[in-house]
């Protein structure tokens, strides 16, 4: 028995995020997709994906097969109406797909998500079912993503000891501190949702923190950081200056002064010192974002979007983001004034290519950084972005 995230047809619709992860590899609360349901159901995980994808994220199988929407954002209710699926049957919601089960595979071919199958029958799901479709709905269902992680990861747990140095507005009890967690003279207000600090990771003095928040094993806040939920930064995150309601997938740095704001950043990013984004037009208007499916600047619906970043990207010191502004996998962003809103991968400085040597040995060393190596898997699959998004920089 297994659960396999599907990308669902959004792979296209969440680039750059997902030219170097599946779609249920994608982080918005405490854990990703993928742990927050193999916790839920303590069973292996795998994904339908891209073909390139595949050997870093390899599919299950054998047995009874649960097929789950990968954007769909794991709860103990869901989690229970997906297993309560019997082979041949779909979980659906107004007539559109959230999971089927099949013995094994005997459905091998990629679903149909806007509409079950003939041969499925249907099972309607009444509680809630919240998508991440789309860049900006990882930031925006964050709070929720985090209350979901929190409630499953405190039960019967109790939180690591609390430094009497800081100061707490709202219930103490929605404060965990996972073993090895520092946090120390700072301001923690869970009046509007729970903070979680990981495991070995540090609060340094002077911290201000609203939550929802969640901040992942081994990261750090750096003094005097102002972080406004729902906010949620992975494991190995450098993090200062000014945050508001913005996601952090992992291993990236945003060490210095400058504002983030709705924004998602990929892993192994850095922001250089005084990077600043802008979250809302002059004219308070709806924000236009490149998308990738549409292969255009497309309406967003949304009045609050920042930077949406791939892995691997860099901003020089002083960088100034324009609202919406899309920046490709292993972008090296510098240079005087507003860069464009798109900023194809590979990317260097104004317009020039970032070689794709050059580049892999960069991701070398920042990877080592954090005793993570570069592997074949990794090389391949940023050889093969590099391929995919060669249009863009012509």
């Amino acid at each position: 028995m297994s659960i396999l995230l599907s990308d669902a047809g959004l792979h296209k619709h969440l680039l750059p995020l997902t030219h170097t992860r599946p779609v249920g590899a994608l982080r918005a609360g405490i854990h990703t997709i993928a742990g927050s349901w193999q916790r839920l159901t303590d069973l292996p995980v795998g994904f339908r994906t891209e073909a390139y994808l595949q050997a870093k994220f390899p599919e299950v199988g054998g047995g009874r097969l649960w097929e789950v929407h990968g954007g769909m954002l794991p709860t103990a209710a869901i989690a229970a109406a997906v297993l309560d699926l019997d082979p041949g049957e779909a979980l659906v919601q107004g007539g559109r797909p959230l999971a089927f089960c099949s013995e094994g595979y005997s459905h091998t071919a990629e679903m149909d998500w806007t509409m079950a199958p003939a041969y499925f029958s249907q099972k309607e799901f009444s509680g809630q079912a919240t998508l991440m479709e789309r860049p900006w709905h990882l930031f925006q269902h964050c709070g929720a993503a985090i209350a979901n992680d929190f409630a499953m990861l405190a039960e019967g747990r109790r939180s690591g000891p609390l430094s009497a140095l800081n100061t707490v507005i709202g219930d103490a009890a929605k404060v965990f501190l996972e073993p090895g967690a520092k946090v120390e003279a700072s301001i923690l207000n869970t009046t509007n949702g729970p903070i979680w600090i990981g495991r070995d990771a540090e609060v340094m003095e002077g911290c201000m923190i609203r939550g929802p928040f969640a901040l992942g094993d081994h990261s750090q806040l750096k003094m005097g950081a102002k972080i406004y939920g729902a906010s949620s930064f992975g494991p190995e995150c450098r993090v200062g200056g000014e945050v508001n309601n913005s996601v952090i997938l992992g291993y990236s740095n945003k060490g210095h002064d400058g504002f983030l704001g709705n924004s998602v950043l990929g892993e192994w990013c850095n922001l250089g010192a005084d990077t600043n984004t802008s979250n809302l037009k002059n004219t308070y208007g709806e924000v236009k974002a490149w998308s990738y499916a549409a292969e255009a600047f497309a309406p967003t619906g949304q009045q609050f979007l920042g930077l949406v970043m791939g892995d691997h990207a860099k901003s020089g010191i002083n960088t100034m983001f324009n609202t919406g502004t899309v920046a490709g996998v292993c972008a090296n962003v510098f240079g005087s004034g507003f860069p464009d809103k798109h900023i194809p991968a590979f990317s260097w400085g104004g317009g020039a290519t970032y070689a794709l040597d050059k580049a892999l040995d960069t991701c070398r060393v920042v990877m080592q950084r954090r005793s993570v190596p570069l592997d074949a898997a990794d090389r391949k699959i940023l050889a093969e972005v590099f391929r995919l998004t060669e249009s863009y920089r012509t």
